[in-house]
């Protein structure tokens, strides 16, 4: 999706090859559920939206993630379970900036 603000039109289209400023890409679903402002037109795309050509980058993190899945992992040696600290033991999680993610404790 593109925007020409000054002439309060929105371009919703096929995904862009490249990046470029005032453009947004979008899934599927949201590019045929997109509305505009109350004034503004949208010119839609009337085809099917296909993916861009995977880049050079996109084949180099493919590649990579297939490197890093096949190498093997060292064995674990077991675990004692007297070893493992209790958790009401263990420091409370410190709490940086805050994300979406969080570390969930083993035992819950």
């Amino acid at each position: 999706m593109t925007y020409v603000y000054n002439e309060s039109t929105a371009v919703v289209g096929p995904l862009a090859a490249f990046a470029e400023p005032h453009t947004y890409d979008l899934c599927e679903q949201h590019a045929r559920s997109l509305t505009a402002p109350r004034g503004w037109d949208v010119v839609r795309h009337e085809g099917e939206f296909e993916p861009p050509p995977p880049t050079t980058d996109d084949l180099v993190a493919l590649a990579e993630a297939v490197r890093e899945a096949a190498r093997p992992t060292p064995p674990r040696p077991p675990e004692d379970p007297q070893s493992r600290p209790h958790p009401q033991s263990q420091p409370p999680h410190q709490q940086g900036r805050r994300g979406h993610l969080r570390v969930i404790p083993p035992n819950h």
